[in-house]
């Protein structure tokens, strides 16, 4: 009869522990699930990424998984996402659960260039190969911290500068322009609003305004929004991403400023890929989500194999305009 009350608090000490490894596994979309944890000898590759909310990172995944499906004989794949670009704790604990699971390489787009450095290193202390795409780590954090974590990924300040430049062409002299940057401890976030702002001093256009919308399009809309009601006579929106830039439009198209806002952003996702060709989004950089995984892969598998050494690698960003498209 005493067993009973014991049981029960048993269970509800390892409910909470039972709780979070749900919640992990629904955040967790395995390719190849069955051969993941390295029986049939392959290696075992987790890409790690941001929201999978965001169609960017859905490409992502995508791409990575067609890859793994021409190439089954020579590796498994692990692919996992976050809820929202923010969610540093759970891309975190995603990392510890690869590294528990004894995977041979993460490929991470981190979502923090600062946060996601102590766990990297332990994955690397336990021997797993770590590549770094998309959101660069930060250098002094990974020294400070004893880690080399090679870099495969596009120059974003030089895409952003090349999405201001073409913008520049369409303002006036003086015109008043915003930028939305996405999380601002982000490395590639900090680099596109550089290259942004570095298009727009050499054009002699006014940065009236600089803000966060943290990468999602919600608040690029209510943050667009208030940005326009401050400075009426805003010439342009020049979004770090193309979620932003969505939310941009939809604010810009509420105040009726359709014909006056011209809106730029960075990532060639299919929704922008519409609103260029109609004219509502003027242009976007892509750095080929959904290869970008991919070169990330194809590093960590040279590597493990005994091939290539761990050294950064820079990748293709392009201008996307309504004539290139």
């Amino acid at each position: 009869m005493k067993a009973f009350p014991r049981r029960n608090l048993l269970f509800s000490a390892l409910l909470p522990g039972i709780a979070a490894a749900l919640f992990l596994s629904s955040c967790n979309d395995s390719g190849g699930d069955a051969e993941a944890d390295g029986n049939d000898g392959k290696p075992v590759v987790a890409l790690v990424m941001k929201s999978l909310a965001n169609e960017f990172f859905k490409t992502m995944e995508d791409g990575a998984k067609s890859h793994q499906a021409a190439n089954a004989e020579s590796y498994s794949l692990i692919t996992n996402g976050i809820k929202n670009e923010t969610d540093l704790a759970q891309q975190v604990a995603l990392v510890e659960q690869m590294v528990a699971r004894g995977v041979d390489a993460i490929v991470i787009a981190p979502a923090d260039s600062k946060a996601l450095v102590p766990a990297l290193k332990k994955a690397q202390d336990a021997g797993i190969t770590v590549i770094n795409i998309d959101n660069k780590l930060d250098d002094a954090v990974l020294s400070q911290a004893g880690a080399t974590v090679p870099f495969v990924g596009p120059d974003n300040r030089e895409g952003a500068k090349a999405v201001g430049d073409a913008l520049a062409g369409q303002l006036g002299a003086g015109a008043k322009v915003a930028i939305l940057e996405g999380v601002p401890t982000a490395f590639n976030a900090q680099q596109r609003r550089a290259g942004f702002e570095d298009a727009m001093k050499a054009a002699g256009a006014e940065i009236v305004s600089v803000q966060s919308a943290q990468w999602e399009m919600e608040k690029a809309n209510t943050v667009s929004a208030g940005i326009l009601t401050s400075h009426p006579e805003l010439a342009a929106i020049l979004a770090s991403n193309d979620n932003m830039a969505l939310g941009a439009a939809a604010a810009v198209k509420a105040a009726g400023k359709e014909d006056q806002v011209k809106i730029v952003g960075f990532d060639n996702i299919s929704a922008v890929q519409a609103m260029i060709r109609d004219g509502r989004i003027f242009a976007t950089a892509d750095q080929h989500g959904d290869q970008l995984a991919v070169f990330g892969i194809e590093t960590a598998l040279k590597i493990l194999s005994g091939e290539g050494k761990p050294e950064d690698r820079k990748t293709p960003v392009d201008l996307v305009t309504k004539e290139t498209l």
